[in-house]
């Protein structure tokens, strides 16, 4: 199974594919967008040909794969993406333009994503969010995850100091399974009393 098309009352979700440059390239380039992921800006589509290359024509290439460009309805143009890695983690991670956050948009689509990908049989899901960003740990919690520990990581590429919290979702009933790879490879890692709003 790899990336097969997904409806909500919304949203398209479905394969990037080369005609979607241009749409990558504008989630890829706001400075604000990608404060909180783990590469800088794109400066130009040569540069986002090359990113859809190593992260999405890649995928699809795989027997099993979840990178969605997510798409309204009304235009099928890409907006955000939402992706759960097929690695170890199972990291579930997405990124949206500005001018559509604060209408649930991520969360509409994370929840029908995360569903997909239970019924194909990863037995969990993983997520890490900045400390600084509670809005995407918000998602996280709207798709059903749950808070499990916060570590220290100098992040790279920007090489600074980063507070993650990790959050998961188990599907196969292993409730009390938790991934500890970054708590085991971080020194400075602890569990937080989170309040409601964080």
């Amino acid at each position: 199974m790899n990336t097969p098309t997904i409806e909500t009352e919304r949203l398209i979700l479905r394969k990037f594919n080369e005609n979607d440059l241009e749409a990558l390239f504008f989630i890829l380039k706001d400075e604000e967008v990608n404060k909180f992921l783990p590469w800088y800006p794109m400066k130009d589509l040569e540069e986002t040909k090359r990113f859809y290359e190593e992260r999405y024509a890649a995928k699809y290439a795989q027997p099993q794969a979840y990178a969605y460009a997510i798409c309204l309805k009304e235009d099928n143009y890409p907006i955000d993406y939402v992706n759960v890695d097929m690695e170890e983690h199972h990291d579930f991670g997405y990124g949206l333009r500005q001018e559509f956050w604060h209408k649930g948009i991520v969360s509409e689509a994370g929840k029908v994503v995360v569903e997909q990908v239970r019924k194909d049989g990863l037995p969990y899901i993983t997520a890490t969010h900045d400390k600084n960003n509670p809005r995407s740990g918000n998602v996280m919690k709207a798709c059903g995850m749950k808070y499990c520990y916060t570590y220290e990581e100098q992040w790279q590429p920007k090489d600074f100091p980063v507070f993650f919290r990790m959050y998961q979702l188990n599907f196969d009933g292993n409730d009390e399974r938790v991934y500890m790879k970054y708590w085991n490879m971080y020194e400075n890692h602890f569990v937080e009393k989170l309040s409601v709003e964080e």
